[in-house]
């Protein structure tokens, strides 16, 4: 039985859900946002599954690791060494949010100890859990499909839409998108048959519905951002979520993905496809 957490970032609801799965937490955001929910937890959690090692899922899982010492922790093969020594990451994180910004979005970010990593490849059974690697938003991203319920845990894959708005958003920031493989990843989260959507950024989705637009979206943004040119992709950017939500919406998809990080991935994406292809 899954408990969907919404961890209030920021003070906001609807922007970043934790998911409590018997024993598990799958993706449990930014440690500037675990007072807002650890106390309500009723017993210790066994396992953290992460889908990916970004701060907005996975930033609390070295606090966590700290505070519960019998937790093991689950990530994909690649993220593993950046969960031990997240010196890279927080390299990276910086230079995207700037360095006046990462105590106030995501807290303190702790290493986890080695041993308590295990790291997947795709395949493995946790418990009652399936394993899926589903490269495209990061090369390390997995998700996740509880067999019993038909739930699956799907991170960034099926975009970022904030209810009651059904406006999605590929967030796609530096420095790892790749839109042919996110399509590819999108296919097979659907051939797992999947009852609902657990959806980090925000909440339950039908999926074949929200694999579609999730679908289009990539693909429109690719091509909008292909030209080259910024102004034209932040404009059409912009213009969608203010005609597909209400202020207060539109505020938590812009929180959950900026604009110009998503013109940032995208435009790397396509600057590297070009040198490859050179």
């Amino acid at each position: 039985m899954a408990t969907p957490i919404d961890v209030m970032h920021l003070g906001r609801d609807r922007v970043i859900a934790a998911h409590l799965v018997d024993s598990a937490i799958v993706d449990p955001g930014p440690a500037s946002a675990l007072e807002n929910w650890i106390g309500e937890l009723e017993e210790e959690p066994r396992a953290l599954l992460l889908t990916h090692i970004h701060l907005d899922h996975a930033g609390a899982a070295g606090v966590l690791a700290r505070r519960y010492p019998e937790m093991t922790v689950y990530v994909s093969e690649v993220g593993a060494p950046h969960l031990a020594d997240p010196s890279r990451l927080l390299a990276s994180a910086t230079r995207l949010y700037g360095p006046e910004n990462m105590e106030r979005l995501w807290g303190e970010v702790a290493p986890v100890p080695e041993e308590r990593i295990v790291p997947l490849a795709g395949g493995e059974r946790i418990g009652e859990m399936e394993v899926i690697h589903t490269p495209g938003h990061a090369r390390h991203h997995v998700c996740y499909l509880h067999e019993p319920s038909g739930d699956a845990y799907v991170g960034d894959m099926a975009g970022v839409r904030v209810p009651p708005s059904e406006l999605t958003i590929p967030p796609t920031p530096p420095p790892e998108i790749d839109v042919e493989a996110w399509l590819r990843s999108l296919d097979a989260i659907g051939a797992t048959t999947p009852e609902r959507l657990r959806m980090t950024h925000f909440g339950e989705a039908e999926p074949g519905c929200q694999i579609a637009r999730a679908r289009e979206a990539l693909s429109h943004s690719a091509e909008l951002a292909r030209g080259g040119d910024r102004e034209a992709f932040l404009r059409g950017y912009e213009s969608a979520i203010d005609a597909g939500a209400d202020p207060e919406t539109a505020a938590r998809l812009r929180q959950a993905a900026p604009p110009e990080q998503q013109w940032a991935g995208l435009d790397r994406y396509w600057r590297k496809r070009v040198e490859n292809e050179a």
